[in-house]
């Protein structure tokens, strides 16, 4: 078969520490396999396609509603880390198949607007919401219409595990942990500046001088301080200097963008929106999509409720909003 030459490549070229293709533990539904493409390729091919992933070009990264369409999105955002992951993964001679599976599928269980919309549907829903466990939902139900898409276990761990602080069990997946904050840093440092809530002469000196004074300049120099460290070891990391600072960068966009007033304040304005959609669908539990009524019994009306909410993009729930709790002018 002619995947049979890439198995080749990868044995040949890939570090001994990188998952191979041929050595995937598998899926959980064994299928006949694919006579061209690795199960990561497919894996890769699978998230592409769904609508899930065609849905975040329309959910918020950072700024809720921004004026202009320069501004990252969810989707945008699920590019940039990609890009890295694979650059990460090129470098170290890891499976770049798999890094950009991952990480295409990483933020796929986002809800509209961003983390706002993350901490409310976390406060109602009783077993509690996190976007990367909804991920791994969306791809294993949620999907094909309750089918989910049947990705191989590795692909399915780096998506679950993807933000700071988890375990990822493949260096691929570690590289898209890296690869998100990488991503996440610079480019709401743009957006930031770009919407006047941020000047560049801000950023603390010492953190510009360790990282560089660009967005550009400083994702190549992250990116060089994971190949000088992990190069040939069985860990994907920074060096510690730059950790450090990337870690106090995150700190500063925090206090400085994230946490502002004005954003705080958008953030309160879009989580009653989906607070009050959450009660109006749980007193009508009709409304929902049949999909998802059809989920109630096995696993109760706050998580389907999470569950169909959190499928939303900005744009659909405000939409669904205004139909629901603004009068219409009726014309006699």
């Amino acid at each position: 078969m002619i995947k049979d030459i890439t198995y080749e490549k990868e044995e040949k070229f890939l570090s001994p520490y990188a998952q191979k293709s041929i050595n995937s533990k598998g899926r959980k539904r064994e299928e006949e396999e694919c006579e061209f493409r690795t199960c990561f390729q497919r894996d890769r091919d699978r998230i592409l396609h769904c609508k899930s992933f065609r849905r975040l070009k329309n959910k918020t990264q950072v700024f809720l509603a921004p004026d202009g369409d320069n501004y990252r999105t969810r989707l945008t955002h699920t590019l940039d880390v990609s890009q890295i992951a694979r650059s990460i993964a090129r470098m170290l001679c890891l499976n770049e198949d798999l890094a950009e599976a991952i990480a295409l599928g990483h933020d796929l269980g986002h809800t509209p607007f961003g983390h706002a919309g993350e901490n409310v549907l976390n406060s109602l829903c009783e077993e509690g919401f996190e976007h990367s466990k909804q991920s791994k939902r969306v791809v294993e139900l949620l999907e094909n219409d309750g089918k989910g898409l049947n990705l191989t276990i590795e692909v399915i761990d780096g998506i679950t595990n993807h933000q700071l602080g988890d375990s990822p069990v493949t260096l691929e997946g570690k590289a898209v942990c890296l690869a998100d904050k990488i991503a996440y840093l610079n480019h709401d440092i743009d957006d930031a500046v770009r919407a006047g809530v941020l000047n560049p002469d801000d950023i603390p000196k010492d953190v510009i001088k360790v990282l560089g004074e660009t967005s550009s300049r400083r994702i190549n120099n992250m990116i060089t301080s994971v190949y000088k460290k992990s190069l040939g070891n069985n860990f994907v990391e920074m060096e510690d200097d730059f950790m450090e600072c990337t870690l106090k960068l995150r700190r500063f966009l925090f206090d400085n963008v994230y946490k502002t007033k004005a954003a705080l304040n958008q953030e309160k304005r879009a989580g009653l929106m989906l607070a009050e959609l959450y009660q109006y669908f749980y007193n009508n539990i009709d409304k929902i999509p049949e999909f998802f009524r059809s989920l109630i019994n096995e696993y109760g009306v706050n998580r389907v409720l999470c569950d169909y909410i959190s499928t939303m993009s900005d744009s659909y729930a405000i939409v669904t909003f205004e139909n629901i709790f603004i009068p219409k002018s009726i014309i006699l």
